[in-house]
């Protein structure tokens, strides 16, 4: 019975494994697929998931709140006013009236309540105040734009420092995979007596150590990745797949574009402030210009304006009012002046980025030339030493030369290779800071 239990059992598990591992297996390569992202990518999420852009929108929050509080001073303003005083004396008439009584005499107590109404009827100082905030707001978004640029080339640094660990750790795969073949024909040589053992230890040793350098790079491109993560907001995988940018066409972009490319967003920054400047100069003229408003009160009082009657009373009173600085010796001429030599700071310091930007561009193009050339000898170095090796190795499995000849002729391959590699990145790297500098999108 227990017997007949235990095959039940057995075939109620091996029935669920045949269920579930087709379905696991499928799941599987999802989980782990690799992804590839591309730099052009990389930067945009960067810039997008930046706890700073989120300043953008409470800018103009922020300016929308201020044009409407400029925007009420069109409207009404209407105040309650209110007195209560007492004074030591009050004017009365020089005169008596016959019998010694005296004409009128004010009282020294007072009590006054009423509302206050004034109307701007001429205030050119709104508009300017509002078109002066509008180039404030334009001014800040812009520099909030220009220091989330500097992103681009932080996720350059992150990108290429991960994808220049990805590609050398490509070319020491392909030695890894060489020495372990070639381990495994020498161990079935010193089986067949033809080998010494030491030559198979010295191939194994040399094979150890090639995945202590796989386990380091492994480790170190982690990291890379793991700062890039943080940049990007969002999380990397050590099997996701950084492909270089196209050189060819990222370096002919960037040689048709002019030293005097203005997608830069400091030049837009530029434009802005010197908009700013315009607006507040446009507003020390408008302070200068008269000001007209109408004005009413009407209140209730003890006295009321009838100051002899000692008596409560309801009264109003209305009027225009007007007001012109006339005369404000010369410190509207100063202000004005003060903000044209601004003006003129913030030309200089366009000149200055001008100068810098070229410089910049200069010793980037320089570098790809450099790379370029160097790229070409990397190829036929590297054709030169898989040559190398692969004689080599054939003498190996001869017998005419020992492992250790060979280990150093595999040692110098994949220096080749690593020079190579390292070369493709910094290639792909300085045409995409190229690119950046240019304030061009790589592709």
């Amino acid at each position: 019975m227990s017997a007949s239990r235990a095959v039940r059992c057995s075939l109620i598990v091996a029935l669920g494994f045949v269920f579930l591992l087709p379905g696991s297996m499928a799941a599987q390569p999802a989980a782990t697929a690799p992804r590839t992202f591309e730099l052009a990518a990389l930067q945009r999420a960067a810039i997008e998931s930046d706890p700073r852009m989120r300043q953008l929108r409470l800018l103009m929050e922020q300016s929308e709140l201020r044009l409407r509080n400029i925007a009420v001073g069109r409207l009404p303003a209407v105040g309650v006013e209110g007195l209560a005083q007492y004074q030591s004396d009050v004017v009365q008439a020089a005169f008596p009236l016959p019998g010694g009584q005296i004409l009128f005499s004010p009282p020294k107590a007072t009590f006054d309540a009423g509302i206050r109404i004034e109307q701007p009827l001429l205030d050119a100082t709104l508009d300017a105040r509002s078109a002066l905030e509008r180039s404030q707001l334009a001014e800040q978004q812009a520099r909030v734009r220009t220091t989330l640029f500097a992103l681009r080339q932080q996720v350059n640094d992150a990108f290429f420092g991960a994808a220049a660990l990805q590609a050398r750790a490509g070319a020491l795969a392909t030695t890894v995979a060489d020495l372990q073949a070639r381990l495994d024909e020498v161990n079935a040589r010193v089986t067949q007596g033809t080998a010494l053992p030491a030559e198979a230890a010295a191939v194994e040793a040399t094979l150890l150590q090639r995945r202590q350098d796989e386990d380091e790079l492994r480790t170190n491109r982690e990291a890379a990745l793991a700062r890039l993560a943080i940049l990007i907001g969002q999380p990397l995988r050590d099997g996701d797949v950084l492909p270089l940018p196209n050189v060819v066409e990222t370096v002919a972009r960037a040689q048709q574009a002019s030293a005097a490319v203005r997608s830069r967003p400091e030049y837009e920054l530029f434009a802005r402030t010197r908009d700013r400047l315009g607006r507040q100069a446009e507003l020390t003229k408008a302070q200068e210009r008269p000001r007209v408003w109408t004005f009413g009160k009407v209140a209730y009082g003890l006295p009321g304006l009838n100051f002899v009657v000692s008596e409560w009373e309801f009264y109003g009173f209305g009027g225009v009012r007007v007001e012109w600085k006339a005369l404000t010796w010369g410190a509207a001429a100063r202000e004005r002046e003060a903000l044209a030599i601004g003006q003129q700071i913030v030309a200089a310091d366009q000149a200055a980025f001008d100068r810098g930007l070229l410089e910049s561009t200069a010793t980037e193009r320089a570098s790809i030339e450099r790379l370029q050339h160097a790229l070409t000898v990397d190829e036929r170095i590297v054709a030169l030493r898989e040559q190398v090796a692969r004689s080599t190795q054939i003498r190996l499995q001869e017998g005419v030369v020992t492992a250790s000849e060979y280990l150093d002729r595999q040692a110098e391959l994949l220096h080749a290779r690593f020079a190579r590699a390292g070369h493709e990145v910094e290639l792909a790297q300085a045409s995409a800071r190229l690119l950046t500098t240019l304030g061009l999108e790589v592709q």
